[in-house]
């Protein structure tokens, strides 16, 4: 065979592995309202930056007729490449060969991609579109996702490690996923569950469907398992290219910076009125994240899941940062269970891949309720401690108003460590809120008054004047400064650009011990 013949052998070979599981099984894919993970690889990735390994891979099954059903690729499509010049390494599950299911080679290559990723220092992105084990491998499939979820948690905090739900995520396959940094779902047409619909129906008489059980909007407002729900394939995979310009390449680095273009000292007098003179006026404080934030740009993470609880990521002066805030809109702003557990996870990655945390503070404590007990918010609420008090990253610190009891504390106050902390002079910063102070304080005070209410009130003023003002606080350097709502995103800034060298630790140890 001369050079020609090589070369006209491996043009037919390459042709065949990129054909997937044909042209009638392309369509069918199409029809679905899906690309095929070529076309999703093409469209995440700079324009002929791809390079696929372990293109003719094929299977190694030799039972159930499999020996006459093998196919280059196996059913995932792996290789690294390039995000706006910045390389990553990612495998795209391919649903139409073998229903994008795992054997022992599929999982060798995914792999081989992540061991890439990680001796490499660079994000690993896996695009999720597989109906689960293949069932003929039998233990071999199963120990195959054995050897993959072993490597998302030697990755964890390491190299940033996204998941994207474009189709079927069922049984064992989910906890790949789950050990991610963040996941992205598809609305319509992706599902992530344990045990489907047929399998529940048939052990506990329940039925429900697919998208019910384990649809994007589920996964986004219920179980908080998603941080993503897009309404297309195409708006998912642009959601990972945003997602990865406020994450550095691994935890060795810090996230990339962008040239500020926006005024480092731009004041905004409308955030003077944002927050209401009545303390039991709720409003939103998105408003204000998002003047503070370079071109007002806020990635929300998380945002249909605890919506008393605000986090993602924005940049102040073109640096990237974590943005942690109560809401008061929703609840309040308590701190309950699934708002613990959502601000807790999100300082952690933020700390393990060097984002500064900004953190805004409206919360008059942690949700009352036997539900709340009984959901263990001892447990869930000292997470947010847990996450706080290990970061080491620069923490900065707004109380905007609200600031009680425990929940104060845990909101990376002081005691934490936060570096530097202002306060609005509506800031009230208390053990409890004042009504509640003076009903116990005061209560016979109150009770002799010849009009209970109007000594109720006066005492509520002075209560808040004398002990709940942010001043008291400052007094005792719990407050750094108390500066105006206008100047907020100069004084960030400058905070932000004073602990550009920060250097800070904690114990040596093994591991803390989270309380999960």
């Amino acid at each position: 065979m001369d050079i020609e013949e090589k070369i006209q052998e491996l043009e037919k070979r390459n042709h065949e592995a990129e054909q997937g599981g044909g042209p009638k099984r392309i369509e069918q894919q199409h029809q679905k309202g899906k690309m095929t993970a070529r076309e999703r690889i093409a469209h995440l990735l700079d324009e002929g930056s791809f390079q696929e390994l372990d293109k003719f891979v094929v299977h190694r099954c030799h039972d159930f007729g499999m020996d006459q059903k093998k196919m280059p690729g196996d059913g995932v499509v792996t290789g690294h490449g390039t995000i706006n010049g910045r390389r990553v390494f990612l495998f795209a599950e391919d649903f139409t060969v073998f229903g994008g299911s795992l054997s022992g080679a599929f999982s060798e290559k995914i792999c081989k991609v992540m061991d890439l990723g990680l001796r490499n220092g660079a994000p690993v992105i896996g695009l999720k579109d597989s109906g689960g084990a293949r069932i003929q491998e039998g233990v071999v499939s199963l120990g195959g996702y054995g050897e993959i979820f072993k490597r998302n948690v030697w990755s964890s905090g390491v190299i940033p490690q996204i998941s994207v739900i474009m189709g079927p995520c069922a049984g064992g396959a989910v906890y790949s996923p789950a050990l991610t940094d963040f996941i992205i779902m598809v609305k319509k047409t992706s599902n992530m569950f344990i045990t489907g619909p047929q399998v529940i129906k048939e052990v506990t008489a329940e039925e429900v469907t697919p998208e019910a059980l384990g649809g994007a909007m589920t996964h986004n407002t219920k179980s908080g398992v998603a941080h993503f729900a897009e309404d297309s394939e195409q708006d998912a995979l642009d959601r990972v290219k945003e997602l990865l310009s406020y994450l550095p390449q691994s935890f060795r680095e810090r996230p990339p910076a962008v040239e500020p273009t926006d005024d480092p000292e731009r004041t905004d007098s409308n955030l003077n009125t944002v927050v209401p003179t009545n303390p039991r006026l709720p409003y939103d404080i998105k408003e204000i994240i998002r003047s503070v934030l370079d071109h007002n740009r806020f990635l929300e993470v998380h945002k249909h899941y605890a919506k008393n609880m605000v986090v993602g990521f924005g940049r102040l002066n073109g640096l990237s940062v974590g943005v942690i805030a109560n809401q008061p809109r929703f609840l309040a702003g308590c701190l309950d269970t699934e708002a613990s557990m959502k601000c807790a996870r999100f300082v952690r990655t933020c700390d393990a891949f060097n984002i500064p945390l900004v953190t805004f503070v409206d919360v008059p404590g942690y949700l009352p309720g036997v539900g709340q007990e009984y959901g263990g918010i001892i447990k869930q609420g000292a997470k947010i401690i847990f996450a706080y008090c290990e970061a080491t990253v620069p923490k900065i610190t707004v109380v905007t108003r609200k600031a009680y009891g425990g929940a104060y504390v845990a909101m990376c106050s002081k005691h934490f460590e936060a570096d530097f902390n202002f306060a609005y002079p509506t800031g009230e910063i208390a053990v409890m809120g004042p009504e509640g102070a003076c009903n116990i304080i005061f209560r016979k005070e109150i009770a002799e008054a010849g009009d209970p209410d109007a000594a109720r009130a006066r005492l509520v003023e002075e209560y808040r004047d004398k002990f709940a003002s942010p001043y008291k606080a400052a007094e005792l350097g719990y407050v750094d400064q108390v500066i105006l709502p206008e100047e907020t995103r100069p004084r960030l800034i400058s905070a932000l650009m004073t602990l550009q060298k920060k250097k800070t630790s904690i114990p040596k140890r093994r591991h803390g011990n989270v309380p999960l």
